[in-house]
This record gives structure tokens, C-alpha cells and sequence, in this order.
């Protein structure tokens, strides 16, 4: 197991840790789970930079990394819902977007078909851990909730926009292959 994988696998493992601090009733727990999730959030920048680097992008990795990205993100999302951060429409949003998305994608791995993260996906993430961060410690001042929330309200916005990009890419990477499919089923005829 190379080292990009290995803090794939720490991003995961962090995660419940986060969990287990919601529900501890301290003020220092807000800040040690925004330490986690920035340490977290930093190893997807760190294990796709070392992965292109060297070499070393692996199918093991192509997996788990979108996986735990999302983990992370919908954990973050659930913890600040139930702690009241966030209204439930905006979760919803997010999540069944992800949740889109990701069966989009699956749909096309099984027919053999890549589609990569766009531009807007990949800003989307950006200002989805900016906005994060700012509500995991929104208790602490009320500068920090709305930060968070204008920044979220770009996420959600970005979000959106990719999803119609993804969507437009995956209408016409199955329209290729369909006619790829007729194409070739003529030629046998």
C-alpha cells in the first residue's frame, strides 16, 4: 500500500472522531474538531499531490479517495445539522447531490466510461471546507456562523453548477456510447 492510500485510509480513520467530540459538551471540542477536519481535508490535498507526483495513482486509490472525500464532508454536514448550524433543506441539497452525482458516476465506471471532477466540483469542495470550518466553531462568535453561511451559500451555489455539468457530460458520454454500440453492431451485421 503506497503512501497517497495510507492517508486516504487516516482521512477515514479521523472521521469518528469527529463524531464522538459532537457530542462531548465542551468548548475546546468545537476547535479540536476543526482541527481533525482541516488535518483531515488537508490529506486529500497531500495524497493527490504525492499520488501525481510519483507515480503512484492507483485503482485502490481512485476509489477510496472520492469515498472518503465524501465521508468527511457528509459527516461534517450531519454533525453541524444536528447541532443546529445548519437548516436541514440546505443538507438535504448538498447530500442529494453528492448522492447524484456519485451514482452518475458509478453508472459509467460500470459501462466503462471515466468522468472526471470538474473545475466547479473541485471549487465546490473549496469553499464547502472553508464554510465547514468556519461552522464548526460558529458557536464561538457570531462573525464565524455568517462567514460560514455566505460561504456555504457560494458551495451550494458551485455545487448546483457542477451537477448540471456533470449531468450535461453524462447525456453525452452515454450518447457516444450508445452510437459507439450501434456503430459496431451495424459493421458485424
Amino acid at each position: 500500500m503506497n503512501r497517497p492510500t495510507k492517508l486516504t485510509l487516516l482521512r477515514m480513520f479521523l472521521i469518528p472522531f469527529i463524531v464522538v467530540l459532537s457530542y462531548m459538551d465542551a468548548r475546546w471540542t468545537h476547535w479540536a474538531m476543526l482541527a481533525i477536519f482541516l488535518a483531515a481535508s488537508m490529506t486529500d490535498w497531500l495524497d493527490g499531490y504525492l499520488a501525481r507526483k510519483h507515480n503512484q495513482v492507483t485503482t485502490l486509490g481512485k476509489l477510496l479517495d472520492p469515498l472518503a472525500d465524501k465521508l468527511l464532508v457528509l459527516t461534517a454536514f450531519l454533525v453541524l445539522l444536528e447541532h443546529r448550524n445548519l437548516p436541514a433543506w440546505l443538507v438535504i441539497l448538498m447530500i442529494g447531490r453528492e448522492m447524484a452525482i456519485t451514482g452518475l458516476r458509478a453508472f459509467l465506471a460500470a459501462e466503462k466510461v471515466i468522468l472526471p471532477a470538474g473545475q466547479a466540483g473541485k471549487w465546490k469542495m473549496v469553499f464547502q471546507v472553508i464554510a465547514l470550518s468556519f461552522l464548526f466553531v460558529a458557536s464561538e462568535h457570531i462573525v464565524f456562523y455568517y462567514v460560514g453561511m455566505i460561504t456555504m451559500g457560494i458551495a451550494l451555489i458551485l455545487s448546483l453548477w457542477s451537477a448540471s455539468w456533470y449531468l450535461i457530460d453524462f447525456w453525452q458520454l452515454l450518447g457516444e456510447k450508445i452510437m459507439a454500440e450501434q456503430m459496431a453492431g451495424k459493421k458485424r451485421v
